[in-house]
């Protein structure tokens, strides 16, 4: 019966560590992502905008080749 004593009298530092490790993984995953967005944001290719001076045409709308 001595494990039930036991229980009780380490039952808040078993939380703590719980709670600890959780937190710990939670940042982990955190600063993967941020890493992750980083390089999402540095490849990033610019929007090319179109040319107001330029009339849009069908052929322009519908070339499927277009750069």
């Amino acid at each position: 019966m001595g494990i039930h004593y036991d229980y009780k009298s380490t039952k808040s530092a078993k939380l703590m560590e719980k709670q600890a490790k959780r937190e710990k993984k939670l940042a982990e995953k955190k600063a993967k992502r941020l890493a992750k967005e980083g390089v999402k944001n540095n490849e990033e290719p610019k929007e090319k905008s179109l040319d107001a001076s330029k009339p849009i045409t069908l052929d322009f709308l519908t070339n499927p080749n277009k750069e």
